[in-house]
């Protein structure tokens, strides 16, 4: 397997060294590691022009967001699978070769990931590989990747690696000029095609609560717009007739997320409004669940406990679905 990684970077200097060394010091080498640099002001695309590996390669465009940049990197990729890596993220040694081994298990797959842990690290050092348990290693096929998600999240952004040809084969890949949900909207369009293969066990390391990260987001007040493609989609036929219903349930669930996030900021009333538009869930344990917190819960109870939820969550998850 020849893999092509793409790291969009936009201002991430102290970081973007480390995430470009995880990448050269696989075991599986890579056949090319693309970094686009999005209109960075920092020195972090001197950094990269400064390594000495000649499968680095480094592409500059004026900053147009980190969907435009993954899209030029995917359109320059030389390989017959594009990797992805956040420009503040980094891989365990084995990353590519967890890859390749949950290809050879599920050669049907066209899109492969798997889990990951989040770290909070600001100082930009590298990681020590980190120990993962072969008995956690199985590799899961998965056909319907929304209904997998309402479990827990089997990948992220800096995890997945999808075949080139049918990235290029898609009308559109990263949508341009949305900054919430671009990379979900995109591994569920392609789920949408083929099967997913996810290797159970951590092998890529997020750093969280970076400033400026891509996992970082304000206080959503409306649906996202991958959301509302997603629901609009299902309705009028454009997802396939067997995933419409866990589409319409995936967006139910994530506007209960959206009041669960709400209720953590004491905005209730946004809480509320989220809770009676997700209608495709109402009634279930969750939603009634978080409408009760939202009713009738004192405001510093529900906020401890939404906190002590999320951390409490699955290391290997984001929002179980409970």
């Amino acid at each position: 397997m020849k893999f092509s990684v793409v790291i969009p970077l936009y201002n991430k200097g102290r970081f973007i060294e480390s995430a470009v060394q995880s990448v050269l010091e696989q075991t599986l080498a890579p056949l090319e590691v693309i970094v686009v640099d999005d209109g960075s002001t920092d020195d972090g695309a001197a950094r990269v022009a400064a390594l000495a590996d000649p499968r680095v390669r480094l592409i500059r465009q004026p900053n147009a967001g980190v969907s435009a940049a993954r899209n030029r990197g995917i359109a320059a990729a030389q390989g017959d699978w594009v990797a992805l890596l956040d420009g503040d993220d980094a891989w365990h040694p084995e990353f590519l070769a967890a890859l390749a081994r949950a290809h050879r298990a599920c050669p049907e797959a066209q899109m492969l990931g798997t889990r990951f842990h989040t770290v909070v690290e600001h100082t930009g050092r590298p990681f020590e590989p980190w120990p993962v348990p072969e008995a956690f290693c199985e590799t899961e096929l998965i056909d319907d990747l929304r209904l997998r998600w309402m479990k827990n999240t089997p990948l992220c952004s800096s995890s997945v690696a999808i075949r080139t040809e049918l990235l290029r084969s898609m009308p559109e890949r990263f949508i341009e000029g949305e900054a919430w949900g671009e990379d979900l909207d995109l591994w569920f369009r392609v789920s949408d095609l083929a099967p997913v293969a996810v290797v159970n066990a951590p092998y890529a390391t997020i750093r969280g609560e970076v400033p400026g990260s891509l996992t970082r987001r304000d206080l959503a007040r409306e649906l996202p717009p991958f959301l509302v493609r997603m629901r609009q989609h299902a309705m009028d036929g454009t997802i396939p007739a067997r995933y419409r219903q866990s589409a319409l349930w995936f967006v139910a669930q994530l506007q209960v997320t959206m009041a669960r996030a709400a209720l953590a900021e004491n905005e209730r009333l946004e809480s509320l409004r989220f809770l009676l538009r997700a209608r495709g869930s109402m009634l279930s344990r969750r939603w009634m669940m978080t409408m009760f917190m939202t009713l009738f819960v004192p405001v510093g109870l529900a906020d401890r406990w939404q906190r002590w939820r999320v951390r409490s969550a699955d290391a290997f998850a984001q929002e179980p679905v409970q």
